[in-house]
């Protein structure tokens, strides 16, 4: 049985002072909470912070990106070991806001998976279809070559210690939501290409998050979806309320 996960986008948002509180706010209500994978990812330069806030609790750290290189003259960037010594454990990577705006191809995303898995980072590895290539018929082509070339090479063993993340660019921020069905067909197309690549075990080892104005009221019946395994949530992972309502949707 695969554990739900959830995990809170913060992008570029929020200030030092309302992250902390809002972490604080979360280890509260997440009191009593079993059996459901928490984190949340914050701008990196309250990663520090953040982590220190969520230290000793059930509330896990991610980053919003890294780079592949282990160090060097590299501005601007952070490696898996800076993730790492902060208190990191997970990164996300190959959002489609870093592919479509910032240009980031599935191959830079590949050696970061790699970089991140070397490092014992649990990578989140972002897929999803334009609009326009869902119109065009093409979500299940543009998926697939997302998944190969952005988690190429990787054996079964480093596959089972990622995660990977459908998310529709048309429905991120739009208030549009994919329906449970759109979402689970997916997904389900996600799993057979685990399975076809590798094997069934690592098939139904590998947890595949839904990730697209997820909210608390269509959280359950998203989560209820038999290959649905969590969600990675943006704005409603600003707020500790809607983020639990939607952790109590995964519960369920």
């Amino acid at each position: 049985m695969r554990r739900p996960f959830i995990a809170g986008n913060w992008k570029m948002n929020l200030n030092l002072a309302s992250s902390v509180s809002l972490v604080e706010k979360l280890i509260e209500g997440l009191s009593g909470v079993d059996g459901v994978e928490v984190a949340v990812c914050p701008p990196s330069v309250y990663l520090h912070a953040v982590c220190q806030a969520a230290s000793g609790s059930i509330l896990g750290v991610g980053a919003q990106n890294v780079y592949h290189e282990p160090k060097g003259a590299f501005t601007g960037e952070l490696s898996p070991a800076m993730l790492k010594d902060v208190g990191c454990r997970y990164v996300i990577l190959g959002h489609s806001e870093r592919r479509n705006i910032l240009g980031e191809s599935s191959e830079e995303v590949n050696k970061k998976v790699e970089a991140a898995l070397a490092a014992d980072l649990t990578p989140i590895v972002c897929v999803g279809e334009l609009l326009s290539e869902r119109k065009a018929g093409r979500t299940h082509d543009v998926v697939r070559r997302q998944f190969d070339g952005s988690l190429s090479g990787l054996t079964a063993e480093q596959m089972t210690r990622a995660v990977i993340a459908y998310e529709p660019v048309w429905a991120i921020g739009t208030g549009e939501v994919a329906t449970p069905q759109q979402a689970e067909e997916v997904h389900l197309g996600l799993r057979q290409l685990l399975e076809s690549r590798y094997n069934k075990q690592v098939a139904e080892a590998v947890r595949i998050q839904y990730g697209g104005s997820v909210k608390p009221d269509n959280a359950a019946e998203l989560l209820a979806q038999p290959n649905i395994d969590g969600a990675l949530v943006g704005g409603a992972s600003l707020e500790a309320e809607p983020f639990l309502g939607i952790i109590a949707g995964a519960k369920n």
